[in-house]
């Protein structure tokens, strides 16, 4: 059963304006918590389509939803949101009244997957959002022993914002003439060793910033969120709403300028022109909340 728990989900519901009948996407599944809030209030006539490309999170969903009284019609797909128009497709579906993204891992991801998603387990170094991969399918153990140092420099300061990224590049290149760098344990001592004494004691643990450059690179989400927001609102019926919650600044600046260009050429009306943040209350319930950022637009 997952663990996870759905951030600002008051505030998506509310924020959507879910009416009865809807046909709503999750591009997101992760733990259901949208999925199955939305449903509630969709009834009968209500159409909820979750997409996640980690199977196990879809298979978790089902379970979940065995033990709900929901009378939504769902299907729950295995696919990417940059793929929501083959879905629709595949549905035989042309336009949507509502669509959310929730771009954070779960918690189900970060505790349970195995694939080395969180700096506190010593796991693989995978990070990859996908259950079953393919020898195409990139891993962060390929970028930490392979990509050359200033690849790795570039992509941990341009994804993850860290500014000994340079210091970090270096001492994992040092680090992988002697031994194959094989798990997140390992990766962290290496950081570890890269970065000022005084870095280790911030609030923010001083792997982070790696760890999510890492894993924003290995399932390309830029390119996927760009894609994906596009795909969406060109899914949408007018007066259809788009709803992303972020967890980083550069994710962030990605969907406010998506948002502001379509208000600048009057095909959308923000919603909320500041991102909405979770409450002092949902902080307390949900630490991992407190970097999320809710952004709402109306098609025109």
């Amino acid at each position: 059963m997952t663990i996870h728990k759905p951030v600002l989900l008051k505030e998506v519901i509310e924020g959507l304006d879910i009416q009865v009948g809807d046909v709503v996407i999750d591009g997101t599944v992760g733990g259901g918590g949208y999925l199955i809030g939305i449903c509630s209030h969709l009834g009968k006539g209500g159409i909820m389509i979750g997409l996640d490309q980690d199977n196990s999170a879809l298979e978790r969903v089902k379970k979940k939803l065995s033990f709900q009284n929901i009378v939504c019609k769902t299907h729950l797909v295995n696919a990417n949101f940059r793929n929501l128009d083959s879905v629709l497709k595949d549905l035989n579906l042309e336009k949507v009244d509502k669509v959310v993204f929730d771009l954070g891992i779960s918690s189900d991801q970060l505790d349970n997957s195995g694939r080395g998603f969180s700096f506190q387990k010593d796991e693989p170094l995978i990070m990859s959002l996908k259950k079953d991969l393919t020898e195409d399918d990139l891993t962060a153990s390929e970028i930490v022993n392979n990509w050359d140092e200033d690849n790795l420099a570039d992509i941990i300061f341009g994804y993850g914002e860290e500014k000994f990224s340079r210091k970090i590049a270096k001492e994992i290149c040092e680090a992988r003439k002697e031994k194959k760098i094989e798990t997140t344990f390992e990766l962290v001592e290496i950081i570890e060793r890269a970065v000022p004494k005084w870095y280790l004691f911030k609030k923010t643990h001083f792997a982070t910033k790696t760890f999510q450059a890492l894993r924003i690179t290995v399932n390309d989400e830029i390119e996927s969120l760009r894609e994906g927001m596009q795909k969406a609102y060109d899914a949408l019926n007018s007066d259809g709403r788009l709803a992303i919650v972020s967890f980083h600044s550069r994710e962030d600046r990605i969907i406010k300028r998506f948002f502001r260009e379509m208000k600048n050429e009057k095909k959308g009306i923000l919603v909320n022109k500041k991102p909405i943040s979770p409450s002092p209350e949902e902080l307390k319930t949900n630490p991992r909340s407190r970097s999320a950022k809710l952004r709402i637009i109306q098609k025109i």
